[in-house]
């Protein structure tokens, strides 16, 4: 069994303020997203019949997914209408102009 894994995925400077960019780091759907000028990730699949949610609107901290407009803070992954789900996070860094993301490995 390995730990986490800091992967790089694409510039810094792709992911503008109050947008998203969806990222593969090794196969895995992930949503970059930078609101306020903090970086967050989160699964790229809502957690209702996994429907993409790149298509999905930003607004603030709130993405909503395309599908059925369920609405998730990107900040936390909280489901906002029932907090107790959620999708999965990732940890970002910024390293020399370039986001890494960490995937935990099993």
């Amino acid at each position: 069994m390995s730990g986490p894994q800091w992967v790089p995925t694409i510039d810094d400077s792709k992911v503008r303020d109050g947008a998203y960019v969806p990222v593969y780091p090794k196969g895995v759907g992930v949503l970059l997203v930078r609101t306020d000028g903090e970086l967050f990730a989160i699964a790229n699949k809502c957690g209702h019949m996994a429907c993409p949610l790149e298509g999905g609107k930003l607004e603030g901290d709130v993405i909503t997914c395309p599908c059925h407009d369920w609405r998730f803070n990107v900040r936390s992954g909280q489901f906002i209408d029932a907090p107790e789900l959620s999708l999965d996070t990732f940890a970002t860094r910024v390293e020399d102009g370039k986001v890494f993301v960490e995937l935990k490995e099993a």
